[in-house]
């Protein structure tokens, strides 16, 4: 059946935000709504400029016989730069602040809506580089994980620090805590990553990078490629990091336990290419 154009417009933008990366071919499109392919062409015009004049992203055209079009999503800066400036007030309430000089995050990372924003931020940054998937360790780092695989459109792999009986066979190996300076432990399941894969690194919490630079280590047991790492917070930390090459959104300054103050300002986003 037939379907009017400003109905035709709106499940087709539905589609193509909910399968980011994915190459629709414009036969797909002509099919499902009983149209020329000329008209689905003109159609994704109006969809394109709309996408990219209110900064959703853009529609990338792939041409030939086994071409179509996807969905590219894309964070503006101006946009980037709202959600980060009140991500940083949020994060700086007193009231996070836990015993021992820990943040509470939990709230953010359980928020929907904070961790679409989140995820189509970081995913944008690495955009134009070539991710088969994007790898965390347990806990709060697999919301945010899960959140930048939906916008790149790969899956996301879990590392833990114990074993788990439905993992399977896993790869495990040592490493030193940035922070603390002792040994820890964390393994990923052999079925998680394909040998040869190339692997985004992502994280709530950085100080010192120990964690990420063990997951920079077991990515060598499998062969695969590091191509980025992405973290939401970053601590200052005084002494040297063990990773230096890294994105974050936000940055923690200064904690002041005594008078119960958190100075927060932008992470490097902005700075890093």
């Amino acid at each position: 059946m037939k379907i009017r154009r400003s109905e035709r417009l709106i499940d087709m933008t539905e589609f193509l935000l909910s399968h980011p990366r994915k190459l629709v071919p414009l036969t797909m499109f002509a099919e499902r709504y009983s149209s020329a392919k000329s008209s689905i062409s003109e159609d994704l015009v109006i969809i394109k400029k709309t996408f990219e004049d209110r900064g959703i992203g853009t529609l990338e055209t792939v041409p030939g016989a086994a071409g179509g079009v996807r969905y590219i999503s894309i964070a503006g800066n101006a946009d980037v730069l709202d959600f980060v400036q009140t991500l940083c007030n949020r994060i700086a309430e007193p009231n996070r602040l836990l015993p021992g000089g820990y943040l509470y995050l939990s709230d953010l990372l359980g928020e929907p809506v904070t961790l679409k924003a989140i995820g189509k931020i970081l995913a944008t940054k690495f955009n134009n580089q070539p991710i088969d998937a994007i790898m965390t360790v347990a806990t709060k780092g697999i919301p945010i994980a899960q959140a930048v695989a939906e916008h790149l459109s790969v899956p996301f792999v879990i590392v833990r620090r114990d074993s788990k009986v439905t993992e399977g066979s896993t790869v495990s190996i040592n490493y030193v805590s940035g922070s603390t300076k002792r040994i820890e432990k964390m393994e990923l399941s052999k079925r998680s990553l394909a040998e040869g894969s190339n692997v985004l690194v992502v994280d709530d919490f950085m100080k010192a990078g120990g964690t990420v630079n063990g997951m920079k280590n077991l990515l060598e047991e499998f062969n695969a490629n590091l191509v980025g790492i992405a973290v939401l917070v970053e601590s200052e930390y005084a002494e040297e990091r063990l990773v230096d090459d890294y994105v974050s959104l936000v940055k923690i300054k200064n904690v002041n336990v005594k008078e119960k103050q958190i100075e927060v300002v932008e992470g490097n986003y902005f700075t890093v290419s």
